[in-house]
């Protein structure tokens, strides 16, 4: 059974959140971002806001996953996670 876009979106933020917070991750979770923000952009209950953020998302994804140091990466986009959790929670 598919998710729902509000289970989506909450998956979205806990990973991260768990970025901001843990200053880490895998490539896995990197992946699994970029999936949701694909299913998400398809949405049409998304909120179009949201789906600015999204975009952005996508890259930190796309550009986690190919990174040779992700923790690297993961630090320093440590504001723009705290903005897009901070901006998809006001629009979602």
């Amino acid at each position: 059974m598919p998710l729902s876009h509000e289970h989506q979106v909450t998956l979205l933020k806990d990973i991260l959140t768990n970025h901001q917070s843990d200053c880490c991750g895998s490539v896995a979770e990197c992946e699994q971002l970029e999936r949701l923000v694909k299913s998400l952009m398809v949405n049409a209950q998304v909120d179009q806001n949201v789906k600015t953020i999204l975009q952005e998302v996508y890259q930190y994804g796309q550009h986690g996953a190919q990174t040779a140091d992700l923790d690297q990466h993961i630090l320093s986009n440590q504001e723009n996670l705290s903005q897009w959790v901070s901006d998809i929670g006001q629009f979602s």
